[in-house]
């Protein structure tokens, strides 16, 4: 399998994190609004909105939590 170019890690973090946390979110709200009743259907529409506003979310956003990030923890030493 050929394997991606490193400067795509970024875009490909953001994709799958974003991913798996609006599954995990969209399963937890949809499953409290709806009960368990045909869940997996509206789970899934639901995921598939909340992952299309998560992604472009997490892809804007990182750059800004880095450097808050940056700010609150010590730099690694250099050795």
């Amino acid at each position: 399998m050929r394997k991606l170019p490193a400067r795509s890690a970024p875009f490909l973090f953001a994709l799958f994190l974003s991913g798996i946390m609006s599954l995990i979110v969209s399963g937890l709200a949809t499953a409290r609004a709806v009960g368990f009743e045909g869940l997996f259907v509206t789970w899934m529409s639901a995921w598939v909105i909340s992952w299309a506003i998560a992604f472009p979310g997490v892809l804007t956003f990182a750059p800004l939590v880095r450097r808050i990030v940056a700010r609150l923890v010590e730099p690694p030493p250099t050795g």
